[in-house]
Parts: structure tokens; C-alpha cells; sequence
């Protein structure tokens, strides 16, 4: 069983950035697609919204929205993967869950996840 443990969310103010950590663990953790995805809280799984993406190669996935301001990495044995938050803005507040799954690795394919951290909280304030 895969384990996924974010860490890293906080208050920031609008402009500033973060860095996002997501602990991998477990048997076949480095063999799947691995991502992140931000859903609201008063949201259920219809307003997740699928952030970044890399896959094995590191060839990487984002989302339009994050584009040019967010940047997905990994380390080289794919035990931890970071989300580098620039540029960051009060409409990015959201609770940011890391995620892993099998298939097409695109930053779209994050909101339906086989294993999603607890995730963490990020609040950007104007």
C-alpha cells in the first residue's frame, strides 16, 4: 500500500510562493503517475481541480490555471515530490492533496486518484 504525506501549506501573502512535500511510501510508490490536486472545503469531489502531474521520466503535466507560476519535481529515487508555488494568489487558497495513480499522467487524471494524502492547507491573502 502506497502512503502519501503532504506537508509544507501555510499563510502567505499574495505574491509570495511555497514549497510542497509529498513523502512517498510504500511498495510500487515510484511506479505510478504521481501528482497534486487542491479541492475547497465546502467542495465535494466535483471541485477538485487537477494541479501538476510528473511521471517516472519527469515528464510533466499542469493546469492552465498554475501554469508558468507552479513547478512539479521529484528526487531521483521518487521518495518525495515538491510543488513549488510562485506568484501565488487568493484565488490558489485551497487545501492542496498530493495524489498517485496508474494510467494517462496528466495533471487532469490527479482528481481521481488510487491514493490521496490527508492534504495540507494553503491560504493566500491579498
Amino acid at each position: 500500500q502506497v502512503n502519501l504525506v503532504e506537508s509544507g501549506g501555510a499563510s502567505v501573502q499574495s505574491g509570495g510562493s511555497l514549497r510542497l512535500s509529498c513523502e512517498v511510501s510504500g511498495p510500487g510508490g515510484s511506479s505510478h503517475c504521481l501528482g497534486w490536486f487542491r479541492q475547497d472545503a465546502d467542495k465535494g469531489r466535483e471541485g477538485r481541480e487537477g494541479i501538476a502531474a510528473i511521471n517516472k521520466v519527469g515528464v510533466v503535466s499542469y493546469a492552465d490555471s498554475v501554469k508558468g507560476r507552479f513547478t512539479i519535481s521529484q528526487t531521483d529515487t521518487r521518495n518525495t515530490v515538491y510543488l513549488h508555488m510562485a506568484s501565488l494568489k487568493p484565488e490558489d487558497s485551497s487545501m492542496y492533496f498530493c495524489a498517485a495513480w496508474y494510467g494517462l499522467c496528466s495533471h487532469a487524471e490527479s482528481v481521481r486518484p488510487v491514493i490521496r494524502g490527508q492534504g495540507t492547507q494553503v491560504t493566500v491573502s491579498s
